[in-house]
């Protein structure tokens, strides 16, 4: 893997991290001249599009492109362009938010999202049908989830930006990037990474479930803009069809587990258990809100929204995303800046989980914040982007397996 590619992911989500702990800091004392929609809008679009998107374009090539393919400038080239956009989007967006420049950056990155798919599609040499199967409905779920995005500028020209159409077409951008396109794509990975053989047919039986899954469960976004009991119910089915997908899933890999297991550092075992057990926490989580009263609570109360967010980005995701890179030398669990900069990472990234849905679930309650919750909440959060100084610094002091 190409150095400077894993530098740049890792510099990306570092200052993504540093422009979460401001918006948790504007909690305690607002900073003037910083407007608080702008920078969270930056900070989304970095994390999501700087780190996880391009993390995930750098192990795709390393994987599933062969080597002689690998060879061709326009993978390198297409990088540099995307972080094009990533770095214009980092200085936009927190200065004027939706505004022409950051709204072209943005669809810059579209645009090379999708040559990124084709160029993918063409080249790429899955070893495996699961591999293969689940790369390809990742790549479709990232161009299907640009849908809502095209679907903004008619809404907000027609209906408003407070409009259901409006709303609408951003969660189902986030909904099918996130369970879509990331969700696929790390288990593609995931299937790459612990050569786990599966039977064809239950593998089947799992892909078309959690496909069905993944379609059904917009139905709880879409409810919070369209009050329908028909949403529920559908929302319902889907999360039902998601368990036992799950289920399918734990079979398939608890017998093969103890192999993949086996060679690797404590880290690396960390790392991937930490990312497993948030996608189990996940799951629970989806079949705690079939009670309809806290369906509609999970939207109302901020800290529930926050902390399922971050659960699938920092716990799934980039568990996954760390693990990949400690698996195969892009990241070294034997040097000790990197190490500590991950338990820093993953102490930070629990504790203010658990402060999150704590004081969702005392809001919840009484109707009340704890005592000094933003303080404690931002103080905690310093462990995140420390961490993440630490993994970045680590990679100039080791050389990382290069192609």
């Amino acid at each position: 893997m190409r150095k400077h590619w894993i530098l740049i992911c890792f510099i990306n989500f570092f200052i993504a991290s540093l422009m979460g702990l401001l918006l948790r800091w504007m909690y305690v004392s607002p900073i003037e001249g910083v407007n608080f929609q702008f920078l969270m809008h930056g900070h989304s679009h970095v994390a999501m599009l700087g780190w996880v998107y391009l993390m995930l374009y750098c192990l795709i090539f390393h994987f599933f492109v062969p080597k002689e393919a690998q060879q061709k400038t326009i993978y390198n080239r297409l990088f540099w362009v995307t972080e094009l956009a990533v770095v214009g989007m980092m200085i936009d967006f927190p200065a004027q938010g939706y505004a022409f420049v950051s709204i072209l950056f943005s669809t810059l990155h579209i645009f090379c999202s999708y040559y990124f798919c084709y160029l993918i599609w063409k080249d790429a040499k899955p070893a495996t049908f699961p591999e293969r199967r689940m790369l390809r409905t990742a790549l479709f779920f990232m161009v299907f989830s640009t849908l809502g995005v095209w679907c903004l500028g008619p809404a907000v020209g027609l209906l408003g930006k407070a409009s259901a159409f409006y709303q609408i077409a951003i969660q189902f951008f986030l909904h099918f990037q996130f369970n879509g396109w990331f969700m696929f794509a790390v288990l593609a990975l995931f299937f790459k990474q612990s050569k786990i053989n599966i039977d064809e047919k239950k593998f089947r039986l799992f892909y078309n479930l959690f496909i069905i899954g993944t379609v059904l469960t917009l139905a709880l976004p879409v409810s919070w803009s369209l009050s329908n009991p028909i949403f529920y119910w559908i929302n319902v089915i889907g999360v039902v069809i998601q368990l036992f997908s799950a289920i399918l899933f734990i079979q398939f890999i608890q017998t093969q587990l103890l192999t993949f297991f086996a060679p690797l550092s404590s880290l690396e075992k960390i790392v991937y258990r930490f990312a497993l057990l948030s996608l189990a926490l996940k799951i629970i989580i989806q079949m705690v809100v079939l009670v309809p009263e806290l369906a509609q609570v999970s939207h109302q109360i901020r800290n529930f929204v926050i902390g399922y967010i971050h659960l699938t980005m920092l716990g799934i995701i980039t568990g996954f995303l760390f693990g990949f890179a400690f698996q195969n030398g892009f990241l070294n669990s034997k040097n000790a800046v990197q190490k500590w900069g991950t338990i820093l990472f993953l102490l930070g990234f629990v504790a203010t989980e658990i402060l999150l849905f704590l004081q969702g679930i005392w809001l919840f309650l009484n109707n009340v914040s704890f005592p000094d919750y933003y303080k404690n909440l931002f103080l905690l959060s310093i462990f995140l982007p420390t961490g993440l100084l630490m993994l970045t610094i680590g990679i100039f002091k080791f050389k990382p397996k290069i192609i």
